[in-house]
């Protein structure tokens, strides 16, 4: 059957842009979260705008990769593990999907603590009753809020990510060196660079991006009374790829531009003050206060609270997901926890397993460290099996990747796994 005329009404509202928003404008918010935001900190802070280039070089891959797997996604009705486990052995995929989920609670943790942190610094106390509360919320909001709601709040709460804009243009700048520094004019790479340069590279590609937006594609096909995998509906593909091309780029443009936005302002304020030590996104926060004013603390602080509360969801649902398809689970953020009482523990049980590294009193850096080492390393094997499955004509039918998602999808995966060789080698 092939797809429903759209009405007068639903062809004005697809006009606006808008209305071609969705995973992938929540996908690259989340992926600013303030474990990004501490790591892009750093590089302003330690380098100055000397850093600013590797977000030109980092947009095309990672807009590329993405693509992907909302491809596979739209076009299967299936998401990134499931697929994966048919061009890969189940074995390797289950632990693949384990390192999966260490990592991403790690990163919860880290997420969990900078939000405490960050509230506190504004609030004056309570940095562990912010953090359980921030934890509680996300959990029972991804529970019993149905996923039509959810999604729109989602997208909501990537207007926080605005704060870091707006630090830009409350301090000076001379745009015509962040202009150079861009485009890489003056750029050195020393030992410390290359380390920074591979963080920056671990955190702006990360595996748990392309199981969230893959599962949100198949969410946003299960969730419609006329959307089915192209495969079965090849009339649709025209406007899903439409959409989801929009989608993807606006949405991985929006993560770039707050990253540079984060490096610029930090590199402007506490690099130019001779404050190099940022090891948090809440001491990037405490720092700019001095430098820059209250009222640039103020927006910095409340930025990580809101892009932590946007990534966390995405965090755990994106290991729910995973680990849901690899054990044939039934899973969705719009079935009730009774109905997909797994999937559902498997968020809280990530969720539950971050607030523990807050209290545990491991280095929460190291840890984060560690977390990125170990999303480099498997990234690289679920990106070659995402470019398998998104050029098999088996599994995609007529809606392979087409050369120029080849290439960048492909040329993304390398540039990653010299990225996983280089953290190997910093970490030894």
């Amino acid at each position: 059957m092939s797809e429903a005329r759209p009405s007068l009404r639903q062809r004005l509202r697809s006009v606006a842009l808008g209305s071609q928003l969705g995973p992938g404008l929540i996908t690259g918010a989340a992926d600013d979260d303030p474990s990004g935001i501490a790591t892009y900190s750093q590089a302003g802070a330690q380098f100055g705008f000397g850093l600013l280039w590797t977000m030109v070089l980092t947009f095309p891959l990672m807009a590329a990769i993405q693509m992907v797997s909302a491809h596979i996604g739209r076009v299967t009705g299936r998401g990134l593990a499931s697929n994966m486990a048919q061009v890969m052995p189940k074995g390797v995929v289950g632990v693949l999907v384990t390192l999966l989920f260490i990592a991403n609670t790690i990163n919860l943790g880290a997420d969990l603590a900078a939000m405490g942190q960050a509230a506190a610094l504004v609030a004056g106390v309570g940095r562990h009753a912010f953090t359980i509360a921030f934890a509680v919320v996300s959990v029972l909001l991804q529970m019993f809020v149905p996923y039509k709601r959810y999604a729109r709040l989602l997208t909501v709460l990537t207007l926080s990510l605005l704060a870091y804009v707006a630090v830009v243009f409350i301090i000076h700048l001379d745009w015509s060196v962040v202009g150079w520094s861009m485009l890489g004019v003056g750029a050195t790479l020393t030992p410390a660079a290359a380390t920074v340069i591979v963080a920056i590279f671990g955190t702006t590609i990360s595996p748990y991006l392309f199981f969230w937006q893959s599962s949100e594609e198949v969410e946003e096909i299960n969730q419609s009374g006329h959307r089915k995998p192209l495969v079965e509906e090849p009339a649709q593909a025209k406007r899903a790829f439409s959409r989801i091309r929009i989608d993807t780029l606006v949405g991985m443009a929006v993560s770039n531009l707050v990253a540079l936005a984060i490096m610029i302002s930090t590199a402007a304020t506490l690099h130019a003050h001779g404050k190099t030590d940022i090891q948090t996104a809440a001491d990037a926060a405490r720092a700019l206060e001095p430098v820059a004013g209250k009222f640039a603390f103020l927006l910095f602080s409340l930025g990580i609270v809101g892009t932590g509360l946007l990534a966390i969801p995405v965090l755990a649902g994106s290991t729910a997901y995973a680990v849901c398809e690899t054990r044939g689970w039934k899973l969705g953020l719009d079935n009730k926890p009774w109905e997909a009482v797994g999937f559902y523990t498997i968020i809280a049980a990530a969720v539950g397993f971050g607030l523990v590294i807050d209290y545990s009193g491991l280095d929460p850096i190291k840890a984060l460290y560690w977390s990125a080492v170990v999303n480099g390393l498997i990234a690289v094997p679920m990106m070659a099996a995402m470019m398998i499955v998104a050029t098999s004509k088996k599994k995609m039918g007529d809606f392979t990747a087409g050369p120029a998602l080849r290439i960048l999808g492909w040329t993304s995966t390398a540039v990653m796994a010299a990225a996983a060789v280089a953290m190997v080698v910093t970490s030894v």
